[in-house]
């Protein structure tokens, strides 16, 4: 963990209805800019990974929300069949897709997991080391306890990430990709 000094930034964006131009990616609950103050707070340096994450359930027993079955009394509307314990996987278009409409290229998969990461055909063998993934907020807060730690609130989180950099559109400058640079670790797509 390293020690972050309090301070203020800039958080937020200007986003117009057709999203913004300037950040293609930001939508309307990033308005308005505002200005934020911090107090001091520390934080990893790394996510956590599957091997920190599986300690954590081996010591406590704790089920993630993936592996849970939604209930009846959750989803009233939705079919038994679908009330099955998986999540959200990554699942490439084939053709051009609208980039505002994420059900495009997210997928429903059954059983998938943080150990099954792409569903059931999938593990986690040999990636002991990779950031732990499929893990919803109440699973990270969880593991956060556990471990003596707090989550970042949003605020803390990108004021780490700009790293003293204030008033530029990203964490890296104004520009989205410098150079035709990809500069974060996002889906790049095709």
């Amino acid at each position: 963990m390293v020690w972050i000094p309090g301070g203020e930034f800039s958080m937020g964006a200007a986003v117009n209805g057709q999203g913004n131009h300037e950040m293609p990616m930001a939508s309307s609950d990033s308005e308005p800019i505002h200005r934020v103050r911090v107090d001091g707070f520390w934080i990893d340096t790394t996510p956590v990974t599957n091997e920190q994450f599986e300690k954590f359930v081996k010591a406590t027993g704790y089920v993630t929300i993936a592996e849970r079955a939604p209930t009846k009394e959750e989803f009233p509307t939705a079919p038994a069949e679908n009330l099955v314990a998986g999540s959200v996987v990554f699942a490439p278009p084939d053709h051009e897709v609208a980039l505002n409409d994420h059900y495009q290229w997210w997928s429903y998969v059954k059983g998938a997991s943080w150990r099954h990461p792409l569903g059931p055909e999938s593990d986690i063998k040999g990636k002991e080391k990779y950031p732990v993934v499929q893990i919803a907020y109440p699973d990270a807060e969880a593991y956060a306890n556990w471990a003596g730690k707090r989550l970042p609130t949003e605020a803390e989180f990108e004021f780490a990430a700009r790293g003293g950099l204030s008033g530029k559109t990203y964490v890296w400058g104004d520009e989205f990709r410098p150079g035709g640079k990809w500069m974060a670790n996002t889906w790049q797509g095709k």
